[in-house]
C-alpha cells in the first residue's frame, strides 16, 4: 500500500515532515523531552554527536552515550504534539521514505520521555522521580485511532469514570500502560506511578483562575481514587499519548518525571533543573545498559 504524499508529507531533503530527522538519522533509543532547550542539555552527557536539527518547537541531536546510539528529541507541550512526534517517528522506523510503503519488517524503537510533574499525593517529595507505569488520558487522543479497546485498561476507566462522577462534556479517559521492558528498567530507581495526562495546564489539573471547572472536586477525586492496589501519583501532559501510540505501533515507550510540585501540600520548587539533570543522567545510564 503506497501511502499518498498528503497524508506523509516528506521534505525535500528526504526528512519527515515536522520533526526534519531523516531516517538514517534515527537511532533505535529515543529521549523526547517537552523543552526544546533541554535538547542541549540531554546532549552535553553524550561523547559524540551526529548533528543538531531544530524547527520550531522540534529540535533534535543523534550520538552516542556509553557506546549506545541515541537519538534526544523535543516535542513541545501536550499530546497534539506527541501525536506528531510519535507518527513520523514511526514512519521514519517503519516506511521506506522511497517507495511510501510499509517496510516488511518491523522495526521497534524504544522511546522514554523525560519531564516534569505535580504530584497529588502527600506522600510523593519534592524531587522525587516518578516512573508512570499507566497513564491515564483525559485528552481524548487515542480515541481518534481504531482498535484502541486492545490496550486499554477497562476496567480502570470504568471504575474512574464512577469514582469521579466524569462530566458528559468531557471525552471519555483511557488507560494505558507502558512498556513492561521499561518498567522493569527503572523499578528499582523511581515511584512506581499511575500519572493523568491533562490535556492544559489550568483547568484540566484542577487550577482555578477566574474560570470555575466542570468537576469542581476533580483534585480530591482523583487523589482518592483506588484500582488494583493503585492510586494516581502525579499530572502531567503528554504520557498517556506516548504510551498509547506506542503500544498501537509496537515500541517500547514510558514516562519518567521529576516531581516540581506538590498539588496535595500546595507546594513547589523553581530550583527544579538539578533534579531533572540527575533524571538525565539516569535514564542514559539505565538506556546504555539495555
Amino acid at each position: 500500500m503506497r501511502i499518498a504524499e498528503s497524508e506523509l508529507i516528506i521534505n525535500a531533503d528526504g526528512s519527515a515532515f515536522h520533526i526534519h530527522l531523516r531516517p538514517e538519522e534515527l537511532a533505535d533509543n529515543v529521549i523526547l523531552v517537552g523543552d526544546p532547550g533541554r535538547v542541549d542539555m540531554v546532549a552535553e552527557f553524550f561523547d559524540t554527536k551526529e548533528f543538531r536539527h531544530a524547527s520550531r518547537e522540534f529540535v533534535s541531536v543523534t550520538g552516542t552515550y556509553k557506546g549506545k546510539r541515541i537519538t534526544v528529541l523535543s516535542t513541545g507541550i501536550g499530546t497534539d504534539n506527541i501525536d506528531i512526534v510519535m507518527t513520523e517517528l514511526d514512519a521514519l522506523a517503519n516506511v521506506d521514505f522511497q517507495t511510501r510503503e510499509p517496510k516488511k519488517e518491523h522495526r521497534r524503537l524504544t522511546i522514554l520521555r523525560i519531564g516534569t510533574c505535580g504530584a497529588i499525593q502527600p506522600d510523593i517529595p519534592l524531587g522525587s522521580f516518578v516512573f508512570s507505569e499507566i497513564s491515564i488520558g483525559t485528552d481524548g487522543l487515542l480515541n481518534w485511532y481504531e482498535n484502541r479497546e486492545k490496550i486499554a485498561l477497562a476496567g480502570y476507566e470504568e471504575a474512574f469514570k464512577a469514582h469521579v462522577g466524569w462530566n458528559k462534556y468531557l471525552t471519555s479517559p483511557y488507560f494505558v500502560h507502558a512498556s513492561e521492558k521499561l518498567c522493569k528498567i527503572f523499578e528499582d530507581s523511581t515511584v512506581r506511578g499511575m500519572t493523568i495526562s491533562a490535556p492544559g495546564f489550568y483547568g484540566p489539573q484542577g487550577r482555578v483562575i477566574r474560570l470555575g471547572l466542570a468537576i469542581p472536586d476533580m483534585i480530591s477525586k482523583f487523589e482518592s481514587f483506588r484500582y488494583d492496589g493503585r492510586k494516581i501519583t502525579n499530572f502531567e501532559m503528554e504520557g498517556s499519548a506516548l504510551a498509547g501510540l506506542a503500544g498501537q505501533l509496537g515500541h517500547d515507550a514510558a514516562t519518567v518525571c521529576c516531581v516540581i510540585a506538590n498539588r496535595h501540600l500546595g507546594s513547589s520548587n523553581t530550583d527544579y533543573k538539578p533534579r531533572v539533570r540527575a533524571l538525565v543522567e539516569l535514564a542514559l545510564d539505565k538506556l546504555s545498559q539495555n
